[in-house]
């Protein structure tokens, strides 16, 4: 669990220290809502709900902090050596 909250870290850290479009952020966005709302439900007693929602979220925000980075380099590259 701890490797997996470090990736998770690691994903949002890098993909907000990237200058980027405010459209391709809106996925990412969704799911840190995603296990916000999960962890929240736990707190609120539906662990099974909740720990389901959070596992769901976390890899949806790998999977988008991913695609989010990679647009952002990809921006960047071209932006530095031309299309």
């Amino acid at each position: 669990m701890k490797v997996l909250l470090a990736i998770l870290t690691a994903a949002v850290l890098a993909g907000s220290a990237l200058p980027a479009r405010a459209a391709d952020d809106t996925k990412l966005k969704a799911a840190t809502q995603q296990v916000q709302t999960g962890a929240r439900k736990i707190g609120d007693g539906e662990v099974g709900s909740g720990a389901k929602e959070t596992a769901k979220g976390i890899g949806n925000t790998i999977v988008e902090g991913a695609k989010y980075s990679g647009h952002t380099i990809k921006d960047f590259f071209s932006r530095v050596f031309g299309s």
